[in-house]
């Protein structure tokens, strides 16, 4: 049987991962340090999965983790770029360093495959729409330059050792367990939280920026699907829905759901800010046979429904549990087969 190795398996997109191969049936590992993930994210598969605690920058642990695994899922990072301009060495530590030692135990543990969560952000402002991988990089935060990094050693490890390793560029990924009560919170469970609390939901900048958002299902299938597709170890592709939605539209979208006033503060725009995402992933669809199965407008009434009810049972002072991964009738490709997304 396959050994699959998540890393930061405990996150927010590392658990719904997680869910789907242990749903799939198979031996699933995760390893996580627990700075930001949480086991509360895994707590519906019960004793499913085997899970280390520990940090990719302990060689050691990482070595433990890669053992006679065959494919590596490759989330563990501090995704924010806030932080990132913060604490520029500890994004480099934890997105540069630690995927080295990822890496490197890899290829002296003969693991098959490593897929690598990749980010947008190695994009920038340029004015190229929508942004496709040929581009040439463009970064303007220090994360956005770790994200790189890293994602430039996957591809000198295949180069080098013949290690296979698949690139998604990620693009605002959202859905149901993305915290929204960190400082360096995304923007829809910011939203989200404060218009529970009845606070204004904070833009930064004037609203007109926009992204591809993606739900976080159609990342996971980007994943199963990188993993088992052949002819494309060494190369790099846009995980997204190809659409766009500005700040101020999904704002209106998210009061709409929530039945409540649109009035959000606007702040000064944070540097290292990216001004416009939006993803061509014809790529992927050809080459990877990956298709959009849940719409940004469906998956935004689903997290926002998810988030109404955590904070439902918080009210009631019932804990909140880390539901499965929502699936609204799509059919997920499981690891093992080919083919396209329904």
């Amino acid at each position: 049987m396959t050994t699959y190795l998540v890393t930061g398996g405990a996150g927010f997109i590392g658990s719904h991962l997680t869910t789907k191969l242990v749903e799939y049936g198979h031996q699933v590992r995760v390893l996580d340090n627990l700075s930001t993930g949480s086991l509360k994210n895994l707590a519906h598969l019960g004793n499913q999965f085997e899970f280390l605690q520990g940090d990719l920058c302990d060689r050691q642990a990482v070595a433990q983790a890669v053992k006679d695994v065959e494919i590596i899922f490759h989330e563990a990072a501090l995704a924010s770029v806030p932080r990132s301009v913060e604490h520029p060495l500890d994004t480099h530590e934890a997105c540069v360093t630690g995927t080295i030692n990822l890496l490197d135990a890899a290829r002296h543990a003969g693991v098959r495959r490593v897929v690598y969560a990749g980010s947008s952000s190695a994009y920038g402002n340029q004015k190229t729409m929508p942004k496709h991988e040929g581009q040439v990089p463009q970064v303007l935060s220090p994360y956005a330059a770790a994200k790189l990094a890293a994602e430039l050693y996957c591809e000198a490890f295949a180069s080098t050792y013949g290690l296979e390793t698949v690139r998604l560029r990620y693009f605002n990924v959202f859905g149901p367990r993305q915290d929204p009560n960190s400082p360096y919170s995304a923007v829809i469970p910011r939203f989200v939280a404060a218009l529970l609390k009845g606070d204004q939901p904070v833009i930064y900048g004037d609203g007109s920026q926009s992204r591809d958002f993606t739900f976080v299902e159609n990342v996971v299938q980007a994943n199963l699907l990188a993993s088992q597709a052949d002819g494309v170890s060494g190369r790099v592709y846009n995980a997204a829905c190809g659409q766009t939605l500005d700040l101020i539209t999904l704002l209106r979208l998210i009061c709409e759901r929530l039945d409540v006033s649109f009035a959000p503060h606007f702040a000064p725009a944070r540097v290292g800010d990216v001004q416009h995402s939006w993803a061509d992933i014809s790529a992927a669809e050809r080459e990877l046979g990956y298709r959009v199965g849940i719409s940004v407008h469906d998956g935004l009434a689903q997290t926002v429904d998810w988030y109404v009810e955590q904070h439902r049972l918080s009210q009631n002072k019932v804990e909140p549990v880390a539901a499965p991964l929502l699936s609204s009738g799509v059919t997920a490709v499981p690891p093992s087969a080919k083919g396209h997304v329904a």
